[in-house]
């Protein structure tokens, strides 16, 4: 028997919001949408990976999600560090930075953490 992750949900009070960050911090961009009267469901990926990211907002749920103390978080890789970590710098989403370990993590607009990490070097 085989696994194979597909996707990750987050709930989100600003649907919109949250769709401009994603887009403009990490290059996702919607690939398809469900809707009903309660809730609407939008996945966002970009060409790199398979993986998708599933944002969720219900419409009854206009005020934050309480996301406990926060120990969770997606990690993406960039194949430019220095380059990611500007444009981030600039959007002032920056919420940690582990220089020791060569990582930072940007935080969404409902206050997910999303770790930054430069691609693995090759090694013969």
């Amino acid at each position: 028997m085989n696994f194979k992750m597909i996707h990750e949900n987050y709930n989100v009070k600003d649907l919109n919001a949250s769709l401009k960050f994603y887009e403009e911090a990490l290059g996702l961009k919607e690939v398809r949408r469900k809707e009903s009267e309660a809730f609407t469901i939008v996945y966002v990926k970009n060409e790199n990976s398979d993986f998708e990211l599933e944002l969720t907002h219900l419409k009854d749920h206009p005020e934050a999600y309480d996301l406990g103390e926060c120990e969770f978080h997606l990690a993406f890789e960039t194949d430019d560090f220095e380059k990611a970590h500007k444009k981030h710098e600039e959007m002032g989403c920056i919420c940690f930075e582990n220089q020791q370990m060569g990582i930072y993590f940007i935080e969404d607009p409902d206050g997910y953490w999303l770790e930054i990490v430069p691609a693995k070097e090759e090694t013969c």
